[in-house]
């Protein structure tokens, strides 16, 4: 219920400030944008969703360049704010939010573990944010994809706020 609101609140701010969001889904294959369609006036907030799952749309639609994804891999802090950066210029929308990292429940590696994601945002500035869900419950997919979608949307809000 405590999410439900906050994607409400977020929803009322973009409104209230004329801000458009536009989201790029790695890990979270569409998520964020599905919590935030939920809400009633989405419409006129959201500008586009892009499902980036694959390294080859990342690069291709998103502009990630091939040189990050060969130096720091899809599941970097490099990745996450060249994400957020290619779909604020693809979209024109005022904040750009991305997901990356590792869902389990294989594909982790010592370095890389399962639950390791990065959440970028770009505004006037872009950073990328470090997450550690491995503990939120061993190997969970589905809360480690819930967990970095609802935190996606808390990092948009407090960006929006300073709009």
């Amino acid at each position: 219920m405590e999410e439900k609101i906050i994607i409400q609140q977020f929803v009322e701010l973009l409104k209230g400030k004329g801000l458009k969001v536009a989201t790029a889904e790695s890990l979270t294959g569409g998520m964020i944008s599905e919590l935030i369609t939920r809400i009633p006036g989405a419409s006129g907030v959201i500008e586009c969703g892009v499902c980036s799952y694959s390294n080859r749309i990342k690069h291709k639609v998103l502009g990630v360049s091939q040189e990050t994804l060969d130096k720091y891999t899809e599941y970097s802090e490099q990745t996450a704010i060249e994400m957020a950066k290619g779909i604020k210029m693809l979209s024109g929308a005022d904040i750009g939010v991305s997901t990356t990292g590792i869902a389990g429940p294989g594909g982790g590696s010592e370095d890389k573990p399962v639950g390791l994601v990065y959440i970028g945002v770009s505004a006037k500035e872009s950073r990328a944010y470090k997450f550690d869900f491995s503990q939120s419950g061993k190997n969970d997919r589905d809360k480690i994809r819930e967990l970095t979608s609802i935190n996606a949307i808390k990092i948009a809000k407090d960006v929006a706020e300073l709009l």
